[in-house]
């Protein structure tokens, strides 16, 4: 995987996740050497020649025109976020670099730590653009049971997930959530893909842990903005909480993050027992710390 460009990385692990009935083109006799769709198949799909469409997967054609960029992408099926993720790494095969952001602001304004506050028993927290963990409630930081063993330096939501021993039971449904959370960072990448955090990040998880390794070599790319997490928590069980994701303004991508559940139901009930806990010594050592 280390021949051509990201551009050609892409396209091949695009191409190996289609199958030849999900295009309309027969399944074909015996077994294929690779998975997914062939080269000539995918070229012939966009209305390339096989011959471009090879250079371009190898890194030997780094100038493709928007419309056929769009074309390739049609005969991907992608859409959205990786849509655009596959225009942006159009782009940069071109040396049509973006601008390089700021690293991440790790400082939260004291305004917004209030407001954290006003959402209890919601769970609710800042991260940046590298998914850090900045500035959490008290069943913010519990939901996510342990993490506070780690320095605050540390602490990641898309590490927790990972590379936590709590990670993993933490959410019921594991498989399913960590697959959003590497295309949720591949997406964060598309937008940044120079900055050191984020590189620094992927690369830890990725020697550390061969389901994020596995799930990154997917280039599947989508940004979260809400739906529903279901969790097997240590201290108040099971819990189904619907969250939603807003982005702060005036701060280079800082995100709020907030988890709610109907009153009178026993996700609510769970919220008002991981409101009530006790908190820890790393929790009040943080608060005497402010």
């Amino acid at each position: 995987m280390s021949e051509g460009t990201e551009l050609g990385r892409f396209l091949r692990a695009r191409r190996a996740q289609i199958r030849p009935q999900d295009v309309g083109l027969p399944a074909g006799t015996g077994i294929r050497r690779t998975p997914g769709l062939r080269r000539e198949e995918l070229a012939t799909l966009a209305g390339v020649s096989v011959d471009y469409y090879t250079r371009l997967e190898r890194g030997r054609e780094n100038r493709p025109s928007p419309s056929v960029v769009t074309a390739l992408g049609e005969a991907l099926q992608l859409s959205g976020d990786a849509l655009r993720r596959l225009h942006e790494l159009a782009a940069l095969a071109a040396g049509q670099a973006p601008t390089q952001p700021p690293a991440p602001e790790r400082a939260v304004r004291e305004s917004v730590r209030a407001l954290l506050e006003t959402l209890r028993p919601s769970p609710a927290y800042v991260v940046n653009r590298a998914n850090d963990l900045l500035a959490a409630n008290r069943p913010g930081l519990r939901l996510f049971h342990g993490i506070t063993d780690w320095p605050p330096e540390r602490r990641n939501i898309t590490r927790y997930m990972f590379l936590h021993p709590m990670g993993r039971t933490l959410y019921r449904d594991w498989e399913e959530m960590a697959a959003h959370s590497a295309a949720h960072l591949r997406a964060t990448a598309g937008a940044d893909p120079d900055m050191p955090e984020l590189a620094q990040l992927v690369g830890e998880l990725v020697v550390k842990s061969p389901e994020f390794a596995r799930l990154w070599e997917r280039y599947d790319v989508q940004a979260r903005g809400g739906g529903q997490k279901h969790f097997q928590h240590p201290e108040v069980g099971s819990m189904c909480l619907s969250f939603e994701v807003m982005a702060i303004f005036r701060t280079d991508g800082q995100r709020l993050v907030t988890y709610q559940a109907p009153p009178g139901t026993p996700d609510h009930d769970a919220l008002l027992l991981l409101d009530m806990a006790s908190p820890t010594e790393a929790e009040l050592s943080e608060g005497a710390d402010r």
